[in-house]
């Protein structure tokens, strides 16, 4: 993949899946501008937003930009009865509503690329029917529904979108849900591979699709999950 002197945008790149692509993005020779709460470790440039409280300022981003990733995401894993219509509204917000106005914002610069891709975040639990994912399979949902409405109506522009859904990863977002050996070892055994997905795993197929060598793949919703969405090993 060659992406020497491509330019990106990241917004969740200050952990986990966001901070691996950049790293990735940047050992690349890309040019990266990244957008996140916090300012990541690394050489981009960096744009401080919160995406629930402020909007970007297009005239802050590259005017041309070959690719976009939005990583931002949230787990809130609470039994239905104990959901809140809060709950629901933010993990809207954070995930939906938040891809939609970064999106609109580079739309411009993506446009002039003549060729550029948009990788969003899905999960797993979209597809396989999970306990206490109730707000964020419905959010995440939502993010799938953009991923082909975008994509039909971004090809004219020549820009593809994709949507990469996984399930449980090693980030610090998924920190609580492995904190001890033992769960980690049953989250594990769930997985018909037998192992937990890592950030770089992530990564490695986000910057796959950021890249020119995915330019006949757009609208798809694609599993990194171990095996759990599709397969039932015996």
């Amino acid at each position: 993949m060659n992406l020497k002197d491509k330019n990106f945008l990241i917004v969740g790149a200050s952990s986990g899946v966001g901070l691996e692509l950049s790293t990735q993005l940047l050992k690349q020779g890309a040019n990266l501008t990244v957008v996140s709460r916090s300012k990541p470790d690394s050489d981009a440039h960096y744009i401080p937003l919160d995406v629930t409280q402020d909007q970007i300022d297009p005239n802050l981003l590259p005017e041309v930009l070959h690719g976009l990733a939005y990583c931002v995401g949230s787990i809130t894993l609470k039994p239905f009865s104990r959901l809140k219509k809060e709950d629901f509204l933010l993990d809207f917000q954070l995930n939906v509503l938040g891809a939609v106005q970064i999106i609109q914002a580079a739309f411009p610069a993506l446009k002039k690329a003549n060729g550029a891709s948009i990788v969003l975040y899905s999960t797993v639990a979209v597809s396989v029917g999970m306990n206490f994912h109730a707000s964020i399979a419905v959010a995440k949902g939502g993010i799938e529904a953009l991923t082909k409405s975008l994509a039909a109506e971004f090809a004219s522009s020549q820009i593809r979108v994709n949507a990469v859904a996984p399930s449980l990863t090693d980030t610090p977002l998924a920190k609580n849900l492995l904190s001890t050996d033992e769960k980690r070892e049953s989250s594990a055994k769930r997985h018909p591979l037998g192992k937990i997905g890592t950030a770089a795993d992530i990564a490695n197929l986000s910057r796959f699709l950021l890249s020119p060598d995915s330019s006949w793949i757009t609208g798809q919703i694609i599993g990194a999950d171990g095996g759990m969405g599709n397969l039932k090993p015996f």
